[in-house]
C-alpha cells in the first residue's frame, strides 16, 4: 500500500451497482460524537471524485448529514450510506452517529458492513464507549482499522495517539496496532504548532506531500530516515508476527530481507482476518484542494486490505417457521436473502428501505416475501407478506440514482415497501426465509405524550406506527393502567428526534406530559363494609343490601371473592352480581384511583326484595360496600419495584451503588465479569428510575449499561405516599 500514483478519478468515482461481490467493500465508520466521521466520509468522497467540492454533490446538497434535522442539531442522528468507487471497487461508506442515543443506527451499520474504521480525534483521545465497541467488534472478528483525525488541533500528537490506541485496542497484543504512515510536518506557525502537510509510507519508504492540494510522491530526506527506519522495523515485525507463513519471522530474525511485496500481501491478509489493526492519519481537503491528507492511503487500505463480502461469516437463516437453512451466502445465483437495515420516510417518495443483500440478486419490479418477527415486545407486529419491489437506487445525499438490480454483498435502497420495517428479511416469494435479528439495546427512557388537538389525535396513531417501524430501538406502549401513550427511547436526544420527526415528517403536534408509573392500592388490615342501594321513587324500584368483610392477602394474590351467605339472605342469582360490582370498584380504586389488589372479599350477609332487586342493584351495592370498607381502613399505596442489573466499569462501582441506594434501592449482590467490569443486581422502585438511562450515562461517562424487569408491587413508604397524594390533589 502506498506505492501507486493516483489521479483524480472524476465521474468514475460515482458508484452505482456492483457486478460481483469481489468488487464491493462495505465499511462502517464508528467513533464518538465529534471525532470527524462525517467530515472524513466527505473527504473520501471528494478524493474519489464523487463530489465536486468538500461535502457537496452537484445540486449543492451535503453528501452526508443531509437531513434538515441534522443541520439543526449539528450532529449525525441517523445512518447514512455514501457509495464511492476507487480502482474499480465500489466502496459503501456507512456513516454512523457517534452519540449514544443513536446506537441503534450504529448497530444497523455494523450489521450491514464487513469491516470498521474507528475514527479517533487526536484532541479528544479514546473514550470508554469506543473501547466497548471495539471489544464488541473483536468478539465477532470484524476487521478494523484506526483513523486519527484533528491533527490540526493544538498539541495534537500522532505518535502519542498511536500509543494510546495500542494501549486501548491492542489488549494483550499492542504490537497488532501500528501505524502504516508517519506524518510529515511543515514549518511551524506563529503559535508554534507545525501543521501536518504529508505522510511518509513505512513500507514503501516514500514521502507523499499534500501541501499542493493533491498527493505528490517523492523520496524522504536524510533527516527523516532514522525515525522512519525505527518505525518501519516495528511495523515489519508486527506484520510478520501475524503472517500465515510461520517461517517468515525466523528468516527475518536471521537477517533475511523480506520483499516489500510479500510484506504488503501479509499485511492485507492480516487486516482482512481481523488480527492486525493499522493506524492511519487523515484530514479534510483545504478549500479548492482535490484530495485530503491521507485519503488516498485510506482508500487503498479499504480496497486492498479490507475483506470482500465473500469473506464474511453468514448470518443464521431459517424458514419463517424456524427450520434452519444452509445457503451459499453471497452467491448472486443463490436464493434471495436481504435485510432491511434502515427505514426512512421521504415526503415525496414515501417509505425508503435501505437493504443489504446477503444472498441472491434483488431486482426492480420483483415480488419478494417480507418476514418480520421478534420485535412484538416493542410495538411491532409479526408479519409475513408478499410485496412488489419498487424502484431500486443507490443513495447519494438527497439524490437517488436508479439501478436495475443489486447483487449479493451490495447495498441499495428500495422505494415503497409498505410493510417492511427495519430488521425485516426480504426473500424469494417461492422460498421465504428469515434472518436472525441483530442485538438492539432496550429503550429505557419513557416519554409520555398526548395529541395537542383533535386533528393531531386523528393522525397520532399512524405517525407513531411509522416512527417505530423506522426505529427498532424505540418501543411504543399504550399503558392500560395509566391510559398513557408512552414512547420508550434510549435517551433525551433520541426523544427529541422522535418528537421532531412526529412534527416535521408526519405533521403531528404532541404535548409531553409527566410519565406515570402504574400504582396499586391494598388494605392495610381487615375491614367491613355495608352496601345499601335502595330507591323507590318513580318507576321500577331498586333494592340491594350486602355486607362484606375485606382482609389483605400476600402480594400477587389478586382479588379473591368468597361467598359465605347463609339462609338465602342474598339470592344465589345475585351473588355473581355482588362480585362483579366489587371487582369493578376494585379496578377503579378505593382511595387514590389506583386498582385495588391482593385482598379477599367475603360476602357475609345481605337483603333482597322479591320485585325490586336486580343484577344492576346488587352490582351497585357491592361497589358501595367496598368503598365503605375502605373508608374505615388503612389503605396502602403500592408501587412497582424493578429488578435492575447494571454492568459498569470497576472504577464506577462505588458511585453507582451509592446512587442506587439514594433511589431507595436494595443492592442484592455484585458479580465480577470480564474486561474490568462489575455486574450489580438491585431492586429499585420504578418511580425512582424514570430517568435512570440518562443519569447512569452521566455517572459512568457512558461506559455503563443496565436492564430492568418488573418484579412486584410493594407498599410505598408513608412519607412518599403522602407526598404523591398531595401532588394528585394539587393537580386536580
Amino acid at each position: 500500500m502506498g506505492d501507486k500514483a493516483h489521479t483524480h478519478p472524476g465521474a468514475a468515482g460515482r458508484a452505482t451497482a456492483a457486478d460481483h461481490p469481489t468488487s464491493v467493500r462495505n465499511v462502517v465508520l464508528v467513533g464518538h460524537s465529534g471525532s470527524g466521521k462525517t467530515t472524513l466520509v466527505e473527504a473520501l468522497a471528494l478524493t474519489a471524485g464523487a463530489v465536486n467540492r468538500a461535502g457537496r454533490v452537484e445540486d449543492g446538497g451535503c453528501v452526508s448529514d443531509y437531513d434538515d434535522m441534522e443541520h439543526r442539531q449539528q450532529r449525525s442522528v441517523q445512518l447514512s450510506l455514501v457509495p464511492v468507487e476507487w480502482d474499480g471497487i465500489k466502496i459503501n461508506l456507512l456513516d454512523t452517529p457517534g452519540y449514544a442515543d443513536f446506537v441503534g443506527e450504529l448497530r444497523a451499520g455494523l450489521r450491514a458492513a464487513d469491516a470498521a474504521l474507528f475514527v479517533v480525534s487526536a484532541s479528544d483521545g479514546v473514550d470508554g464507549p469506543t473501547r466497548m465497541l471495539w471489544e464488541e467488534c473483536a468478539a465477532v472478528g470484524m476487521p478494523r482499522a484506526i483513523v486519527v483525525t484533528h491533527l490540526e488541533a493544538a498539541r495534537a500528537d500522532f505518535e502519542e495517539m498511536t500509543r494510546i490506541c495500542a494501549e486501548a485496542f491492542g489488549g494483550e497484543d499492542p504490537d497488532a496496532v501500528l501505524p502504516l504512515y508517519l506524518p510529515l510536518h511543515g514549518p511551524p506557525a506563529p503559535d508554534g504548532h507545525a501543521p501536518v502537510t504529508g505522510l511518509v509510507g513505512l513500507l514503501s519508504r516514500k514521502l507523499f506531500d499534500y501541501a499542493s492540494g493533491e498527493r505528490v510522491a517523492s523520496e524522504p530526506g536524510e533527516a527523516d530516515l532514522p525515525q522512519l527506519d525505527e518505525a518501519r522495523s516495528m511495523l515489519i515485525e508486527g506484520i510478520i508476527s501475524e503472517s500465515e507463513d510461520e517461517t517468515l519471522m525466523e528468516r527475518y530474525l536471521g537477517g533475511e530481507q523480506v520483499d516489500v511485496k510479500t510484506l504488503i500481501e501479509d499485511l492485507e491478509r492480516a487486516v482482512a482476518r481481523g488480527v492486525f489493526f493499522p493506524v492511519l492519519a487523515a484530514a479534510p481537503a483545504a478549500e479548492g484542494a482535490r484530495q485530503g491528507l491521507g485519503t488516498v492511503e485510506l482508500l487503498e487500505l479499504i480496497t486492498r486490505g479490507f475483506p470482500t463480502p465473500l469473506e464474511r461469516a453468514a448470518p443464521r437463516v431459517t424458514t419463517p417457521e424456524g427450520t434452519g437453512r444452509e445457503l451459499r451466502m453471497c452467491d448472486p445465483e443463490e436464493s434471495l436473502v436481504a435485510e432491511v437495515v434502515k427505514t426512512s420516510s421521504d415526503p415525496y417518495v414515501g417509505r425508503i428501505s435501505m437493504v443489504r443483500v446477503f444472498s441472491g440478486t434483488l431486482r426492480a419490479d420483483q415480488t419478494v416475501h417480507v418476514s418480520g418477527h421478534g420485535l412484538t415486545d416493542r410495538g411491532h407486529e409479526d408479519h409475513d407478506v408478499d410485496e412488489r419491489i419498487g424502484a431500486l437506487s443507490t443513495p447519494f445525499g438527497k439524490q437517488q440514482r436508479p439501478v436495475t438490480h443489486v447483487i449479493a454483498g451490495d447495498l441499495a435502497c428500495v422505494a415503497k415497501l409498505t410493510r417492511a420495517e427495519t430488521g425485516d428479511t426480504l426473500s424469494a416469494k417461492e422460498d421465504p426465509l428469515l434472518m436472525a435479528p441483530w442485538d438492539m439495546p432496550d429503550p429505557l427512557l419513557p416519554l409520555a405524550i398526548e395529541a395537542h388537538s383533535k386533528p393531531d389525535e386523528d393522525k397520532l396513531s399512524q405517525g407513531l406506527a411509522r416512527l417505530v417501524a423506522e426505529d427498532p430501538t424505540m418501543r411504543l406502549e399504550h399503558n392500560q393502567d395509566t391510559h398513557q401513550v408512552v414512547l420508550w427511547c434510549l435517551g433525551e436526544a433520541h426523544a427529541d428526534v422522535a418528537l421532531e420527526r412526529l412534527r416535521g415528517r408526519y405533521g403531528v403536534q404532541v404535548d409531553v406530559v409527566p410519565h406515570q408509573v402504574p400504582l396499586r392500592e391494598t388494605f392495610g388490615g381487615p375491614a367491613a363494609g355495608r352496601g345499601r342501594h335502595v330507591k323507590q321513587s318513580g318507576g321500577h324500584g331498586q333494592y340491594a343490601i350486602c355486607e362484606i368483610e375485606v382482609e389483605p392477602l400476600p402480594g400477587g394474590s389478586g382479588i379473591e371473592f368468597v361467598d359465605k351467605v347463609v339462609g338465602g339472605a342474598v339470592p344465589r342469582q345475585f351473588i355473581p352480581s355482588v362480585e362483579k360490582g366489587v371487582r369493578a370498584q376494585a379496578a377503579k380504586g378505593v382511595a387514590a384511583g389506583h386498582p385495588l389488589i391482593d385482598v379477599r372479599v367475603t360476602l357475609r350477609d345481605g337483603k333482597a326484595h322479591s320485585v325490586d332487586s336486580s343484577d344492576a342493584a346488587f352490582q351497585t351495592a357491592g361497589a358501595l360496600a367496598l368503598r365503605e370498607a375502605a373508608a374505615e381502613a388503612r389503605i396502602h399505596l403500592l408501587e412497582p419495584v424493578a429488578e435492575v442489573s447494571v454492568l459498569v466499569g470497576d472504577d464506577y462501582v462505588g458511585a453507582v451503588m451509592s446512587d442506587l441506594s439514594g433511589r431507595r434501592g436494595k443492592v442484592l449482590g455484585t458479580e465480577q465479569t470480564s474486561g474490568g467490569r462489575t455486574l450489580i443486581r438491585a431492586e429499585v422502585p420504578e418511580i425512582e428510575i424514570g430517568r435512570y438511562a440518562v443519569d447512569l450515562r452521566s455517572l459512568s461517562h457512558g461506559t455503563a449499561r443496565f436492564d430492568r424487569r418488573y418484579a412486584r408491587h410493594e407498599p410505598m413508604p408513608a412519607q412518599v405516599a403522602d407526598r404523591m397524594r398531595k401532588e394528585v390533589r394539587a393537580a386536580s
